[in-house]
């Protein structure tokens, strides 16, 4: 059999961004919807994952990380004062002042601490994710076992609150990906989910001769509509999505905000678009978007019913507002970050101010391959395992295949060597990492 190398490079170094002996553990919330923190997660044994007091049996798909597990309940986005929370509350009172019904109470209702554990069904099948989408695979995401994981997105709610009766309501929460190492990309980051559907009557009253324009028709699906929907009524969906999330991001970012949208494919919507924001000079994406599939809408028991959606990430609009240069930081319990952020008034002006500076610290390090099943993701769990979330890139820099053995192997293809740049926040003197 060919022999696999793994060579990896540790950087140990304390970022601008951070102080020397930042912790990096999660925050306790103290939402009064949220899920306990104390205790959330356990591994009793090698059996079971035990989550909010239900046990979960591990199987050939469980895949959850110690490390992440120490993540599930810290719902930082009901941290008041943080960063993220600053975010969730500037949407949530921009929808509650800006959308109202018949006797002014808030159209939308929000909920901000439903449990981050779904089940595939909730998180894939019900939102008509294909069996075969890459986006299922299991080296993308957390399954506690074949059929239960952590959400992928806040999307994993969408079905049930439609199917509970609501029209209007935003979810936020934590979501969990596998994914690489660097300053803009971290396995738990929060999303705001954001659903909106209309009747034929609240969708046309203000048309002039509306009453006689229907939602749906036996038609063909273009790239423009769907099948079932009428072109009148994919237009004022798709307007008036893009008019709200344009107010949002004019509330959040000021007047004069320059947005574009990009045409892009969700399996839940259809047509879909990505939103970008002219930001100091520079285009950036914020949010996704379309029109709600009806064969969704459907199912959840809104057949008279049409629909938009959207999912912004909490995280990437904090970044961006706040000139946080480092996605990790949202986890820091340092006083000199999150005092910060504590502010008379959510919607303050705040530009982040870094903590220290010190120079790179670089190690090599390398290694075989272990199996032929090996995902690059299951590196990146064991780096973060190992060093927690003082690591702060893994870079792919050579490939290796032994010359001799590569010959006699019989599954060749299956063998590559990975090269890596790992970079540690660590105090200046501080020893290497492996």
């Amino acid at each position: 059999m060919a022999m696999l190398w793994k060579f990896m490079r540790v950087a140990k170094y304390s970022k601008t961004a951070l102080p020397p002996k930042i912790k990096v553990r999660g925050i306790p919330t103290h939402s009064r919807q949220s899920v306990p923190s104390d205790f959330a997660a356990s591994v009793p044994c090698s059996n079971a994952v035990e989550l909010f007091g239900k046990s979960y049996p591990q199987d050939d798909y469980s895949n959850v990380t110690e490390k992440i597990l120490s993540k599930v309940g810290k719902n930082l986005h009901n941290k008041k004062h943080h960063p993220l929370w600053l975010i969730k509350e500037q949407v949530k009172d921009h929808f509650y002042k800006q959308y109202t019904g018949r006797r002014g109470n808030p159209l939308f209702s929000v909920y901000d601490g439903l449990s981050p554990v779904v089940t595939v069904q909730q998180n894939f099948d019900k939102l008509l994710v294909p069996r075969d989408h890459v986006s299922r695979r299991k080296e993308d995401n957390y399954y506690l076992n074949r059929g239960h994981m952590l959400r992928a997105h806040t999307s994993a709610h969408q079905w049930d609150l439609i199917h509970s009766g609501l029209d209007a309501f935003l979810a936020v929460g934590d979501v969990y990906r596998r994914d690489t190492i660097d300053s803009t990309h971290y396995p738990v980051f929060h999303q705001m989910e954001g659903v909106r559907l209309f009747s034929c009557h609240e969708l046309f009253s203000n048309i002039k001769d509306g009453e006689g324009f229907q939602l749906f028709e036996q038609g063909h699906r273009t790239a423009h509509k769907q099948e079932c929907h009428t072109m009148e009524a994919v237009r004022l969906v798709e307007f008036n999505l893009k008019q709200v999330l344009t107010k949002l991001m004019t509330h959040i970012f000021g007047d004069g905000l320059q947005v574009r949208w990009v045409d892009c494919y969700f399996p839940f919507t259809h047509p879909s678009f990505e939103m970008e924001i002219n930001f100091q000079g520079e285009w950036l994406e914020v949010l996704g978007c379309g029109v709600m599939e009806q064969q969704l809408v459907n199912s959840a028991g809104a057949q008279d019913k049409i629909g938009w959606a959207f999912g912004l990430g909490l995280e990437r609009l904090a970044m961006i507002l706040y000139d946080i240069p480092d996605i990790r930081l949202f986890w820091s319990e340092d006083e000199r970050f999150l005092k910060q952020f504590i502010v008379p008034h959510i919607s303050q002006k705040i530009k982040f101010q870094p903590l220290s500076r010190y120079p790179p610290l670089i190690n090599d390090i390398s290694f075989w391959l272990p199996t032929e099943t090996y995902s690059k993701n299951d590196f990146y769990d064991l780096a973060r395992s190992v060093g927690g979330d003082l690591i702060e890139k893994v870079v792919l820099l050579d490939e290796y295949t032994h010359p001799n053995t590569c010959c006699h192997s019989a599954l060749p293809d299956y063998y590559w060597k990975w090269c890596y740049l790992l970079q540690e926040f660590s105090s200046p003197g501080a020893g290497p990492l492996i």
